[in-house]
Formats: C-alpha cells, structure tokens, sequence
C-alpha cells in the first residue's frame, strides 16, 4: 500500500506502476474505478488499516486516461482514506470516505461528495473530530440511497484505541444531503460501544445490506432486507472479524443474492445470505480487498499481503503468487 497504483493488462501476470512522478505520497487507501467510463479513476491517498507504522496521504488523484497521467483533487488533510464510490451513470459524482489523522483529532473526517469530478468537494457527513469513515456503499440500481459506518479510534505508537460513542452506521437517501444515524435500528447491539463497521449492499435484492460489526454486545455479520430498518444478527464467527482494525471488509456478490464475502487473515464465502461460511484458498494470508465484475462474478481481483491476483472461476484459482 506505499507503492502507488499499478496496472496490469494480462489478468494480472505482470504489472507496472502508473503513478510515479505523479503523486506525492505513495499510501493508496482506496481505488475506483468508473463503471460509466473506465477511463476514469480515483485514487484516495494514505491506508485506513492503523498499524502503529501506519502511512499518511495527501488526498484525492483522479486519471481520465486509464492511468497515463494523474491530477491531484484536493482534500490533503483528510490524511487517510478508507472508501471511493463513484456513480454508476456519472463519473464525475464521487465520494469519499475520509478516515482522518489516524494519531490525532481533525475536522477533515466524515464522508465527502463531488459532481465535478473532484475539483471542488462538499463535507456531507461529519460526526465529530474524533470519528471517521470507515466504509460507505450504496446500490448501483438505486445510487441515491448510501450507507456510511463511522468509526472512533487513535493510534499512539503503543497503542490502539477501537471503539467509541461516535461509531455507528449512517444512511442516507437523498444522495448525501441528509443523514441518519442508524446504529441502533432494531436488531442491531442495543447498548455497550461500537468500534470498526464493514458495509456492503447487494447490488442483486434492492433493500438487502451486510454490516460487519465490532461491538462490546453481539459484534458479528448481521443482514438488512428492509434497507436498514430492522437487522438480523447472522453469526459471531471470530474468524470473520479477527483484528477488526485490520480488516472488517464485506463484499456483496453481483450476481447472487444469498453470496456474500468477508475479508480477513483467510477469504470466507457464504452462500446462504451470511449465516455460515467457507473458506475460499487465496495465494496470501491478511485479506483486505475483493473486486467483482459486475457482468460476470466468475471475474474477480483480490487483493492480500502478498499482492494481487486475478480469477476467472469465482477463486478456484488465482493468476500469481506474491507480487
């Protein structure tokens, strides 16, 4: 994650990098790119993974030419970026999912939007100066409804503090303008502190939506189907949620309902709406990222401490071993 953005045109056989004399900071927390016109792409600056030797970046860089070149878009001080959700149907309406200065408080945190390809930006979410964004999804069929998870938390260089009362989900149904807090919706912990929130629509059942939760009170994967009104608390499997700060990523499938991803040390699949799960083999331990096509689920790009790989059977096997 401080080596830039790299490319591969050979399902991930070979790669190159397509940023340096670009950028000005090496971290990539996030990367998008446009579902209305690939050439575009979005790279949000500095992990949102705290390790106590964590990296920090400086903003946004948008490419409109697949990678060629590079345009830094401003929001410096948001230091750590955890998300990038572009609209389905316009590549120039993105947002942001700022996590903030992982060693200290700044205004900079919460959720931001732009309809103009980046070059000016609206601070939409924003729950306090201790608590960022730690994830945001919407349905690609209904982009207007979002959902955001906040998350409260410090690094020190001998510390982690995960947790706090500013940590919850929020959703929104006007595009951002407005949002609510719906962390304890029925089903959801009643009570004790929420920490790091992983969230995922599916883009297949309108209304369906995964939270993956650290709590003091039934942390675990829990189901909406109502689009986050009542929840259903699905399992507390530790494998799915061990060291939350680390991981806690949910990924819907695009093309099956009931399939749902969870990234952690091991790739875990559940093929029966998130009750139980499986383990998916992966070239590499520490899990962090899952791209699936939206037009055939067979085709998918994960990503592990040992690099990136590319399937093109639904993960029976990967193209590369470490790179």
């Amino acid at each position: 994650v401080a080596g830039g953005v790299w490319k591969t045109t050979d399902a991930g056989m070979t790669w190159h990098n397509v940023t340096d004399g670009f950028i000005a900071t090496s971290a990539v927390g996030a990367l998008t790119v446009s579902d209305a016109d690939p050439n575009v792409i979005y790279a949000g600056m500095g992990e949102s993974t705290i390790r106590g030797d964590v990296s920090a970046g400086d903003g946004v860089y948008r490419s409109t030419d697949s990678g060629k070149s590079w345009t830094h878009c401003g929001l410096a001080a948001t230091r750590h970026i955890s998300e990038i959700r572009v609209h389905p149907r316009n590549p120039d309406h993105v947002y942001v999912a700022a996590f903030g200065d992982a060693f200290g408080q700044n205004p900079e945190r919460g959720i931001y939007r732009s309809t103009d390809g980046g070059r000016s930006w609206d601070q939409v979410l924003h729950v306090g100066d201790k608590a960022g964004a730690a994830d945001l999804t919407f349905d690609p069929r209904n982009p207007d409804v979002l959902y955001a998870t906040m998350w409260e938390a410090h690094r020190n260089f001998w510390e982690l503090s995960s947790g706090g009362p500013d940590s919850g989900i929020w959703k929104s149904t006007d595009r951002g303008d407005t949002w609510t807090d719906i962390s304890r919706n029925e089903g959801l912990p009643s009570g004790g502190l929420l920490g790091k929130i992983g969230v995922a629509a599916s883009p297949v059942q309108a209304g369906r939506v995964w939270a993956l939760v650290e709590a003091q009170e039934r942390p675990g994967l829990y189901r909406s189907d109502d689009f986050g009104e009542t929840w259903q608390h699905l399992t507390d499997n530790n494998d799915l949620r061990y060291r939350p700060w680390y991981y806690m990523h949910v990924v819907a499938d695009t093309a099956e309902a009931d399939t749902v991803y969870v990234n952690n040390l091991s790739l875990w699949r559940s093929n029966d709406g998130g009750k139980t799960f499986t383990r998916i083999a992966t070239p590499h331990g520490d899990n962090h990222d899952l791209w699936i096509d939206p037009a055939d689920n067979r085709r998918r790009i994960q990503s592990n401490d040992g690099g990136a790989n590319v399937s093109f059977n639904g993960g029976a096997s990967w193209s590369t071993i470490y790179n």
